[in-house]
């Protein structure tokens, strides 16, 4: 009887370890972040970033983190450099700042960085490792404490947070004030999507599948299912309730998108699950308490951001063909329209030579090159 009584104690006690270990790296890793308050400024600061890089997902675990960093250098080594710059320029921004300490080791400083950072690289026409443009990423960077303080004084004032509107707010100025034809930072040409009639097409259950991870890769603009992949397991090390609001508000902007009719190749990238993923999650847990009502909130949220997304996004197209006229060129209302008709000329001309162009490349590549043919006289002729 003592024996079993003894094993069945050392049972738990295993069992109790095995569980405080566990409880070491998941959650919000609270006793990890009481230990990095002992240490140097400079550990703090490693703690804070990868802090404010899972934050971006409202996750707070510097190994989440790290996850998801490891998951932007698999889609693009650039991408990652930036958005690390960006959460470290926008935490340091907010210590200079004298903002909360709490708030600032939480990441909560940082995650607007971290977005500005790598959608600024993402949006640059000029590619990867254009070094010119860490400036303003540093610039924009810097700033996003400065909004954020001035969103929450308004903000606070219904107890509402201002998640992510700073990054919106700063990376669309940045867009603005630039353009497609800045010398030195010019933007992607982003121009009105054109309804597509795919709805003939087949789709492919695979492509739907990944693009499940693929629309939680999408939340820090990353189309690889790999880094969804990532992202999703450094959710669930967080919180498992978080990764599963996260796979279904993305799998509900993907079904809501094929109701929509949407672009087969949009809904396999994920454009259409970030948005309802983030909603998904936010009300599934984070800013609500957890139950029933609350989960089925959350998905009617997730279903209503795809709808709002598509219909943004074509109001956007609209007011994307109001044509803004350089002021070197701005005259009279009649001349003005004149200017437009010769532009929109061009245009067509530019665009035809282009698609003629690549037409006969690819006919000289199915042709294949001009070889000589030898004849039985030994004359050489040309095939």
């Amino acid at each position: 009887m003592d024996n079993n009584n003894q094993h069945s104690h050392e049972e738990a006690s295993a069992q109790s370890l095995f569980f405080r270990a566990v409880q070491l790296f998941t959650g919000d890793m609270r006793t990890c972040r009481e230990w990095v308050k002992k240490q140097s400024i400079v550990i703090q600061l490693v703690d804070w970033i990868f802090r404010g890089i899972a934050q971006v997902i409202f996750v707070n675990n510097p190994l989440s983190g790290l996850l998801i960093t490891a998951g932007l250098f698999l889609q693009n080594p650039w991408w990652a450099l930036n958005g690390l710059l960006g959460t470290l320029v926008s935490t340091v921004s907010a210590i200079v700042l004298q903002q909360n300490r709490e708030a600032v080791s939480a990441g909560l400083y940082g995650y607007n960085g971290t977005l500005v950072g790598i959608l600024m690289a993402v949006f640059s026409a000029n590619g990867s490792w254009y070094w010119w443009l860490l400036l303003p990423n540093i610039f924009m960077s810097m700033l996003c404490p400065v909004v954020s303080s001035a969103l929450s004084s308004v903000a606070n004032k219904w107890d509402l947070p201002v998640v992510t509107l700073p990054f919106n707010i700063l990376v669309y100025l940045h867009i603005a004030a630039t353009g497609v034809h800045h010398p030195y930072f010019p933007e992607v040409d982003i121009q009105p999507k054109i309804p597509l009639n795919d709805s003939m097409k087949s789709l492919s259950v695979f492509q739907l599948f990944l693009s499940v991870p693929a629309g939680v890769g999408q939340v820090y603009g990353c189309d690889s299912p790999w880094t969804g992949g990532l992202i999703l397991l450094a959710l669930l090390l967080s919180s498992p309730i978080i990764c599963f609001h996260a796979m279904v508000g993305s799998a509900a902007g993907m079904m809501s998108g094929l109701a929509l009719a949407a672009a087969h190749k949009d809904i396999y990238s994920g454009l259409w699950g970030y948005n309802s993923a983030l909603s998904c999650i936010a009300i599934g847990g984070v800013f609500y308490v957890i139950t029933w009502q609350t989960h089925l909130l959350a998905v009617m949220c997730a279903l209503l951001s795809a709808y709002m997304t598509s219909a943004i996004s074509k109001l956007m197209s609209v007011i994307a063909a109001i044509c803004r006229l350089p002021l070197s060129v701005v005259s009279y209302p009649e001349e003005n329209r004149r200017y437009q008709k010769q532009l929109k000329a061009s245009e067509k001309v530019q665009h035809s030579q282009q698609r003629s162009s690549q037409e006969e490349a690819s006919l000289k590549d199915y042709e294949g090159p001009n070889t000589p043919f030898v004849g039985e006289k030994g004359c050489s002729e040309s095939v």
